[in-house]
């Protein structure tokens, strides 16, 4: 007689951000914002590839890269990267990262290539967790970069006009205690 395994109710994902989605399962057709639910569909044909399709609007995705439970994905040629956790899972991870050091600098990078458009901070001012820190145009869309952490811009290598690829390090920040 074997033990019966605990039923999983709900998955947790956690962006790069550190923001946390629950979904509850078994996983629906729909989503919710706000108070408005909406019905969503992933498919796949021979001249789109896969696409989810919202308010008949189709939006490509595909996944560039799965590692046991991180992925990235490219949705509308916007790179994310969030991991999947069950509920045991995500209280691991948050003891976990309670006993680790803290980090005294945050290093804010590129999510993507493409031109600086311009630079909202300077050296020597202080930032909060959210705020948008520099402009990056990708794929003729201006995109908001922005802080991940509080704290004082150390440094600031990038600068408007100027290119990067994914992952160039754009702004230091000295992470408030």
């Amino acid at each position: 007689m074997t033990p019966d395994k605990p039923e999983i109710k709900k998955l947790y994902t956690i962006s790069s951000g550190n923001r946390k989605h629950v979904f509850t399962l078994p996983l629906k057709n729909k989503i919710k914002i706000g108070k408005r639910s909406y019905e969503v569909k992933l498919k796949h044909d021979e001249k789109f590839g896969s696409y989810i399709l919202w308010k008949n609007r189709k939006y490509p995705v595909e996944i560039v890269r799965s590692r046991q439970n991180k992925y990235e994905i490219l949705f509308n040629d916007i790179s994310y990267t969030f991991t999947i956790e069950t509920p045991f899972g995500y209280r691991r991870m948050k003891v976990l990262s309670k006993q680790k050091c803290r980090k005294e600098k945050e290093y804010v990078k590129a999510p993507m290539p493409g031109k600086i458009i311009d630079v909202l901070v300077r050296e020597g001012s202080q930032v909060l967790a959210g705020e948008a820190i520099a402009v990056l145009e990708a794929m003729k869309m201006q995109n908001e970069i922005q802080s991940p952490v509080s704290g004082t811009v150390v440094k600031v290598q990038a600068k408007p006009n100027s290119t990067v690829i994914k992952d160039d390090v754009l702004v230091e920040i000295k992470v408030e205690a």
